[in-house]
């Protein structure tokens, strides 16, 4: 018996050897701080950039619709748009003359509170206003339309951005240069509308594509718009004076102009 003891002892410290290899390697990928690191570190900086890009998509800034032309006159819509959302609708075109002035300063704000709520041109028609109803919401429309495409123009310059610097900065420059033409103002002797070139910011050309015409409006329409059109680009906004003996002519152009400066964002 006493010659056993040894060997039992050897064996049974080999087995204690063996065993405590197996729990030291059995824990240790749950206690390697590497592992550990990869499953919990790159997660939340991509799950908080998300956010941000939802955000930047979103459009902002002021948008006129086009004139819709009714059956008593031109009712035209301005939206300010906020990350998205129509947060002021006022209408700067309204019939006006007798009984128009009263159905338009009743139906007006009610239509401007309405497009406001609804957010979008479903909105129904104020009683006794069924045309400046209808012509309001066309022209609503138009500037949603406006905006959702503005809106999707910034989400592709700023995709652009995320390139390298030269490719970002050529983006931007082409970006701050672009043409736009203002809706249609309705004057006593025609239409009149204005284009504008617009770079960096500032108005670098400005021309009419439609003036009146015919008779007598054509010699007034010769000497008035070339000052109209330098008077723009040096102000850089619809803030001019009206040139002598061309009133009607230079207020329908102010309102095409300043539409077209709504449009480019200025």
């Amino acid at each position: 018996m006493r010659k056993s003891h040894p060997i039992r002892r050897v064996v049974l410290a080999g087995a204690a050897t063996v065993s405590g290899i197996v729990l030291l390697l059995s824990l240790k990928p749950a206690t390697d701080p590497a592992s550990a690191q990869a499953a919990g570190g790159a997660a939340p900086p991509v799950a908080a950039q998300s956010p941000q890009g939802g955000a930047q998509a979103a459009g902002n800034g002021t948008v006129t619709g086009d004139a819709a032309q009714t059956q008593y006159g031109a009712v035209q819509v301005r939206l300010t748009v906020a990350n998205g959302k129509i947060t002021r609708a006022e209408a700067v075109q309204a019939p006006k003359g007798g009984q128009s002035d009263q159905i338009t300063a009743n139906a007006v704000p009610k239509l401007n509170q309405a497009a406001v709520a609804a957010q979008s041109a479903s909105i129904d028609a104020v009683s006794g206003a069924t045309y400046t109803s209808a012509g309001y919401k066309e022209s609503l429309q138009s500037a949603i339309d406006k905006a959702k495409a503005s809106a999707g123009s910034s989400q592709g310059s700023g995709s652009q951005g995320s390139g390298s610097q030269g490719s970002g900065s050529q983006g931007s420059g082409a970006a701050q240069a672009r043409t736009v033409t203002g809706s249609v103002a309705q004057t006593q002797y025609g239409p009149v509308q204005v284009r504008i070139t617009v770079n960096g910011g500032k108005i670098t050309k400005a021309e009419a594509v439609q003036t009146p015409k015919g008779g007598q409006s054509d010699q007034v329409t010769a000497n008035a718009v070339p000052k109209l059109n330098q008077a723009a680009v040096a102000a850089g906004s619809a803030d001019i004076d009206a040139v002598s003996g061309a009133t009607y002519t230079s207020a329908g152009y102010k309102e095409s102009l300043q539409s077209a400066l709504d449009q480019a964002g200025g």
